[in-house]
């Protein structure tokens, strides 16, 4: 059953997602399919169709579909027909893939394109709130008619019934879809439109281009980045300076969009990370970090901290004594909440907000104790260019899962952070400079939080005229489009039956602000400047004018193909130098041989004289062949030229002859050499004489080579041209051959042996036929491991060059060695011991090489292998847990790979580490623990089986049992011990976080808190200025109430199992001062996602 529905105007619940990382991927190649046929109903189907629909399908008996794709009834949006397209079983993943598809786009004249806003749903059955959608975008056109998520959500989950996905073997499919009108995608030229030119797009690199735009468009920093110093000897694919000052010419002076696969692969990027969609800020932390290091010693040294760098001052101020704590920090970009305000001023006045600190949770000031106190943010610089960060992606806690902020949020043109008597900046802060700032570009994120589109509305000059660039196409664009429709919030859609009363029709804008570039009035000068060639390096002119050249020859090129056609003509001497070497099969490459460019209207004989000069043969000792493509896909001479076809002009013969209709002409030049090797003009061919061509094979070598071609009768037999085959080969007269015909080589080898004694004509052999001959085989010949053609040609067709890497060392080839893909497992691994990667392949579970190689229809040539210390098949029945000891007398944890077979106990991981490690004293006793995220889950038995213990998302860590712990007295608890700090004043709520390394402590009745803390800080060695600053908290449910020194403790714990995941524990509240990353990642990237690295 399929229902088209207008989508509901609150869109909270279904905001769903399920966090797994994805591309917003599409199109792949799709064959013709029959759309499914559901019985279907259209409700409340208005008379014109709206620019938005809600379209929902239902698919019955989903878990019996046995078609590799299932597709949708056809619905209208905007005009335009549309239909789902799902691949039940996955696009050779282990996910459902999905995406929508114009349903007629076969039909479609030549140059259509539409654009489309769009997003996919599963609906939970059971709990809607739980349904998975993905937003993303996309302009549909001919080459790329389908778009949306070939991993849409693990086949595991949706064909689990107790889920609420498949419910009564039914799934339910949502599209919502809203069209936009747009420009003519083909034929629009940006650089003429609006004198700029677009970056093109790498797979997923349209983030990039966004922020590459914006840094591009501030002439100081491009202008910077001329100025790095580069070499004529420099690689622009190994050296980021010279890539991105090429980039940043081509974008200055193409008249066409730029590529940027240059500038990735200077970064160390391959196609897999061009693939992989990342967030703007970090690539922008990243790049701006790499350039500070490339620019230092340079005469741009420190550009980057001028444009982007500011301070900010974090205190903590008493209220009833003097004390005042401080700590300046310096900041390239700001993150603001977008979360529960309204605006960019209102982001600030959230980042300045006073928190009190009083209570349970007053300050401990040093020399005063505990005492009330306010902590801020002030800031006691802004740089020249201010790069604000706008958190649209957040960590929903309900939902566990990160979600997009779609919510309104408005951004100013002019930003006054001068305002109400400077209620941003410190007292210290600089009165002279006056922090008026004008909005110079606004990066846009257009999608959901497992992927989307970026672009970017910029201000080149800071006049009124806005610019949106979006990858290839720049477009004019005014203010409003560029500002106001960038807030984010809902839209409400114009009524399409005004006279009936309906409801407004709201829905959830997906594309919204997402980083925000705003330039000081009083630095605009500066850094809006004039940019021209002599700030560029004459290496880098010549070297890139050279390129602009050789582009522009190609183009030349190209525009007048029309006008002439290639002939390519192949020779006895291109095919003896090609057969054996580069190739086997056949008799020539076509694109190893000399072509001619010729005008179509050019006569043949003037080619033929064109020959002459280029080959030193004369005219009348020239005779062409046609080459002809068989129902068997071999490629061979088929007839010579007639003289009728010789008196036309080139572009008719290759009209005539080519029926794929290309420019190419393919020709075989056949030349008769007399008795002295000199030509002769060739004999005329009667139609009983046919042209074969002749391969001669050594076995002793496994070797095989083109000898020659001969003109013989159809009548005659092999048998009567034995002798002068002998002569070719070199052999003696009455040398015994065996001869066989290469029929074809694809799918598999068809080489077939040739009776001697019966005719040619009988033998089916025609002309361009080849027959590959070798001396009969003795039984010493038979010896060699491809003793004839046949089987030679089975090696030739299944040879793999195998490159070998070590799987710690995953770039690197370490051999390569020459295999068969018919050779079995054993057969590989007889070359080197090895398990192979992405997924090791399981002993003996494929068949042959041709197997291994395969992964989800994607064929490699690398294997990946590591060395075993024990027999693989062994292997197979271990188990191996990664384990971290933690040593109870040294501050260090060393980890462990315990393999053990799988039925083996926890116990037994605890006696095989005890040979592993250092021991307090002999006696000591282990325990292996449970850790996830920084608290203690579980106290594994020592009965329980290691089969089944996961160590790849948790922590599996061992440590000796204190004795304190060996004898708990009934007045004794055993109670868990955690860090944690809480998040600063920036946020409403505020989340309790926990790090570091959680341990138990046994406490006594009566105990208090001040007897506690010292046995803590003396287990944990703080110095007694750091502990003094900690906090004490019994924590509930992630509710810290503070402790003082003289609370008993034991009273605050119930009695717990200690085997049970606590919700009680004593709370250390403190600073986290491990070492952290350089910077906090906009939250859109999860846990098992790569980082944005730039290598080089």
């Amino acid at each position: 059953m399929t229902v088209i529905t207008p989508p509901p105007v609150d869109q909270e619940d279904e905001e769903m997602l399920v966090p797994h990382s994805d591309l917003v991927e599409g199109p792949l190649p799709m064959e013709v399919a029959q759309p499914a046929e559901p019985a279907s109903t259209v409700e409340n189907q208005p008379v014109e169709d709206p620019p938005t629909l809600k379209f929902t399908w239902t698919i019955s008996n989903f878990s019996r579909l046995n078609t590799r794709k299932h597709y949708s009834d056809m619905f209208i949006v905007g005009g335009y027909k549309w239909r789902i397209l799902t691949f039940p079983k996955g696009n050779n993943v282990d996910h459902l893939s999905m995406y929508l598809d114009v349903a007629d786009s076969a039909s479609l004249p030549y140059g259509w394109s539409r654009y489309a806003q769009f997003s996919l749903a599963v609906v939970n059955q059971i709990h809607n709130r739980y349904s998975i959608r993905k937003e993303t975008q996309h302009q549909f056109n001919a080459r790329e008619s389908d778009w949306g998520f070939t991993s849409f959500m693990p086949l595991s989950e949706l064909y689990d019934p107790s889920r609420g996905y498949l419910v009564n073997d039914t799934v339910v499919v949502e599209a919502e879809v809203a069209v936009r009108k747009v420009l003519d995608y083909w034929s629009y030229d940006s650089k003429k439109e609006t004198g700029f030119v677009g970056l093109k797009n790498q797979g997923a690199t349209c983030y990039m281009n966004s922020l590459l735009q914006t840094l591009y468009h501030m002439p100081y920093f491009r202008k910077a980045v001329y100025h790095m110093p580069t070499t004529e000897n420099d690689a622009p694919t190994a050296s980021i300076p010279l890539a991105l000052q090429s980039l940043f010419y081509k974008l200055q002076y193409n008249d066409t969009s730029v590529a940027t696969k240059e500038l990735t692969k200077s970064f160390g990027w391959d196609t897999y990370d061009s693939f992989m969609q990342h967030d703007v800020q970090e690539l922008n932390r990243v790049l701006c970090e790499k350039l500070e290091d490339k620019m230092k010693g340079t005469v741009v040294e420190g550009t980057i901290q001028q444009l982007f760098e500011g301070h900010h001052m974090n205190y903590i101020e008493c209220i009833n004594v003097d004390y005042k704590s401080t700590r300046k920090e310096s900041f390239y970009d700001l993150q603001l909440d977008v979360k529960g305000c309204k605006d960019v001023y209102a982001s600030f006045d959230k980042y300045v907000e006073v928190e009190r600190l009083e209570g349970e949770n007053k300050y401990h000031a040093e020399g005063h104790g505990l005492q009330d106190a306010k902590k801020g943010v002030l800031f006691m610089d802004f740089p020249p260019v201010l790069q604000l960060q706008l958190k649209r992606f957040e960590y929903d806690f309900t939902r566990d899962t990160m979600v997009k902020i779609n919510d309104r949020y408005a951004f100013p043109l002019q930003l006054d952070l001068d305002r109400e008597n400077r209620k941003y900046l410190s007292p210290e802060a600089d009165k002279n400079v006056c922090n008026l700032y004008t909005l110079h570009s606004v990066l846009v994120h257009s999608g959901g939080v497992h992927g989307g589109h970026y672009y970017a509305f910029i201000r080149p000059t800071l006049s009124d005229q806005w610019y949106k660039f979006d990858d290839e196409r720049v477009t004019k664009e005014d203010m409003k489009r560029a500002m106001e429709e960038q807030y984010g919030g809902e839209e409400e859609l114009p009524q399409t039956n005004p006279g009936f009363n309906n409801p407004s029709f709201k829905f959830t804008k997906y594309s919204n602000a997402y980083m925000l570039v705003y330039i000081r009035e009083s630095d605009k000068d500066k850094i809006i400047c004039g940019v021209d060639e002599k700030d560029i390096a004459e290496h880098l002119r010549v070297r890139l004018k050279k390129e602009q050249e050789e582009k522009e020859d190609k183009r030349r090129y190209k525009a007048q193909a029309h006008l002439f056609t290639i002939i390519k003509v192949a020779r006895d001497e291109d095919i003896a130098e090609q057969i054996g070497k580069d190739i086997y099969f056949d008799l020539v490459d076509h694109d190893k041989v000399r072509s001619f460019r010729i005008q179509k209207q050019t006569p043949f004989q003037q080619f033929k004289e064109e020959v002459a000069k280029e080959f030193g043969i004369p005219v009348q000792f020239q005779r062409f062949w046609i080459w002809a493509k068989r129902q068997n896909h071999t490629y061979r001479p088929n007839r010579p030229l007639t003289p009728q076809e010789e008196s036309q002009p080139v572009g008719q013969i290759r009209e005539a002859s080519n029926k794929a209709n290309n420019a190419e002409l393919k020709l075989f030049l056949e030349v008769v050499h007399g008795p002295d090797l000199r030509p002769v003009p060739p004999p005329d061919k009667s139609k009983d004489e046919i042209l074969l061509f002749f391969k001669l094979y050594h076995p002793e070598k496994a070797e095989i080579r083109y000898v020659g071609r001969l003109m013989v009768k159809t009548s005659s037999k092999p048998l009567d041209i034995v002798g002068k085959l002998n002569q070719m080969a070199g052999f003696a007269p009455d040398e015994e051959l065996e001869l066989f015909e290469e029929i074809k080589f694809e799918p598999c080898v068809m080489c077939e042996h040739v009776d001697k004694k019966t005719s040619f004509r009988l033998c089916q052999i025609e002309d361009g036929d080849i027959i590959c001959y070798q001396k009969a085989p003795t039984d010493k010949e038979s010896e060699f491991q491809y003793p004839d053609v046949p089987s030679f040609f089975e090696y030739v067709q299944n040879r793999q060059l195998v490159r070998f890497r070590a799987l710690e060392k995953p770039k690197e080839d370490e051999f390569v060695l020459e295999l068969s893909k018919l050779q079995t497992y054993d057969d590989v691994v007889e070359s080197y011991s090895q398990q192979p990667k992405p997924q090791p392949i399981k002993y003996r579970g494929v068949e042959h090489l041709s197997d291994m190689l395969v992964h989800y229809n994607q064929t490699s040539d690398i294997l990946y292998y590591e060395v075993l210390d024990i027999p693989l098949p062994e292997l197979q029945g271990l188990k191996t847990l990664k384990v971290a000891f933690h040593h109870v007398m040294k501050d260090e944890v060393v980890i462990h790979n315990i393999r053990l077979p799988k039925q083996s106990t926890v116990g037994d991981v605890v006696n095989e580490l005890k040979t592993k490690v250092e021991l307090s004293h002999p006696d000591a006793e282990l325990r292996l623990l449970e850790v996830f995220y920084h608290k203690i889950y579980k106290i594994f038995p020592p009965t329980e089986r290691i089969e089944n213990i996961n160590d790849q998302y948790w922590t599996l860590r061992a440590e000796e049992i204190p004795e304190e712990e060996k004898d708990i007295g009934p007045n004794d608890r055993l109670i868990h011990v955690y860090h944690f700090n809480k998040e600063s004043g920036q946020n409403q709520m505020q989340q309790v976080q926990n790090f570091g390394e959680p341990f138990f402590l046994v406490i006594h009745g009566g105990e208090t808190l001040g007897e506690i803390k010292e046995r803590i800080q003396k287990k944990l060695l703080v110095p007694d200025e750091d502990f003094a600053k900690w906090k004490f908290a019994f924590m509930s449910m992630g509710r810290p109430e503070y402790l003082e020194d003289t609370d008993v403790v034991y009273n605050r714990f119930q009695r717990r199992d200690v085997y049970g995941a606590w919700e009680q524990y004593l709370g250390l509240e403190h600073s986290d001062n491990a070492p952290k990353r350089a910077y906090a990642v906009n939250q859109i990237r999860h846990t098992y996602e790569k980082p944005v690295k730039i290598y080089n």
